[in-house]
């Protein structure tokens, strides 16, 4: 792991002054590698797929180690599309002239070097090295032992791509061993890896976050509130409300508990409950909820805390706009929260109170999406407070640093 990280710190250096022209072209040759060798990578994603099904891995798992065609296909437009992004790298904030002449401004630069750690998906691989390489920084890419096959045939690709391109191929380094202390290294090298990100479950980011001696970009849950307000368009609402839940409800930005304030539960909730009843979503309420929706059930003190991650859904009736901000305050997971009303003065209260990384007025929670953001492709979402914070994506695997420019002028 430290010849790893050793090569990556070079490889760093050279890729933070490549010019956008080379990284394009290095992201185009690993498309067209995708391509060009893609019985060879699907012989070696056969490979994982028959350990996945030996090892009795649910079809959902296994549907997402498959480098079919279409997921190969995918991966390279998106190799293509990150290519024809604006490089970031370079980029100043306006500039201000100070009193004696001198102009200053910030410039944002490469992180350094990037040690992402994720499980199960395969493409990951390939979206995590595009996005490192075109923001300028090297990364080391740890995947989960279900798809070693898999991932070091990605990552050979990419380092062919680097090297048809006259970059690094260290710039990319797949950790090619399932040994989980190799996780536990890449955390606590310091004097190579500049921030680590984990893609995964919660037992990953939970033992990265209490072992990582280096920064780490992360969420632990993504328990999403989405309030009715008493000032809401109450058809509007419906849309919000059944969309952030049934949109997909494995993401984290699915909606988990629905907040009502209690003047308009009476003309909302019954409706809303026979919709997600109808659609399979099984309904946990507090006592005012389960006086309106009789599919419910009465919920607990931990379905507030929890983030399903499936077909179920806590209600709470709230007085108020001031009891949902002090419920989401409690329970949430400062990952996406929205609001539905009418009213802007609510609208601006509720975005400015509520401490999460993105705050929505009249938008459902599953907009929680770098793509949605027009940010392009994401390495994840953040909800620190320091450095990135909501998706990240080429901005948020940058920093800034200041830049003066001046002629001769001395401090007096």
């Amino acid at each position: 792991m430290r010849r790893i990280g050793a090569g990556a710190r070079t490889a760093a250096r050279l890729v933070a002054r490549a010019d956008d022209r080379a990284k394009a072209a290095a992201l185009r040759a690993m498309a067209a590698g995708l391509r060009d060798r893609k019985d060879w990578l699907q012989a070696e994603n056969a490979k994982d797929l028959a350990a996945a099904r030996a090892n009795g891995l649910d079809a959902a798992l296994v549907d997402r180690l498959t480098l079919s065609d279409k997921a190969l296909g995918l991966m390279a437009t998106g190799l293509e599309q990150i290519a024809a992004m604006p490089d970031p790298v370079g980029e100043l904030t306006a500039t201000r002239t100070r009193p004696n002449g001198m102009q200053v401004a910030r410039m944002r630069v490469p992180l350094g070097v990037i040690a992402i750690v994720y499980e199960s998906r395969p493409n990951v691989t390939i979206d995590a090295a595009a996005l490192c390489l075109k923001s300028g920084n090297a990364t080391i890419l740890r995947g989960g032992s279900e798809a070693i096959h898999s991932n070091t045939a990605l990552g050979r690709i990419v380092r062919e791509g680097l090297e048809t391109a006259g970059l690094p191929a260290d710039a990319v380094q797949v950790v090619e061993t399932t040994d989980r202390a190799a996780v536990g290294k890449l955390a606590t090298m310091t004097e190579y890896v500049d921030v680590i990100i984990p893609r995964g479950g919660k037992g990953l980011i939970k033992r990265l976050s209490e072992e990582a001696r280096v920064p780490v970009i992360k969420h632990l849950d993504g328990i999403c509130h989405v309030y009715v307000d008493r000032d809401a368009d109450l058809e509007k609402a419906h849309a919000i409300a059944f969309n952030a839940k049934t949109y997909r409800y494995g993401i984290c930005g699915s909606m988990e508990t629905l907040l009502v304030h209690a003047g308009v539960a009476a003309a909302f909730l019954p409706s809303m409950g026979e919709a997600f009843a109808g659609h399979g979503v099984e309904l946990r309420g507090c006592e005012r909820t389960l006086a309106l929706v009789p599919q419910a059930v009465p919920a607990t003190e931990e379905d507030w805390d929890t983030e399903y991650l499936g077909p179920v859904l806590s209600i709470k009736v709230v007085d108020d706009l001031d009891q949902a901000i002090r419920h989401i305050e409690a329970h949430g997971s400062q990952h996406t929260d929205a609001i539905v009303t009418e009213n802007l003065s609510a609208a601006r209260r509720f975005q400015r109170e509520v401490d999460s990384s993105s705050v929505y007025v009249n938008l459902p929670t599953c907009f929680a999406d770098g793509y949605e953001y027009g940010l392009g492709a994401e390495i994840g979402i953040s909800t620190n407070k320091l450095h990135a914070r909501g998706p990240v994506g080429l901005e948020g695997l940058t920093t800034l640093k200041w830049v003066l420019t001046g002629d001769g002028q001395t401090r007096g």
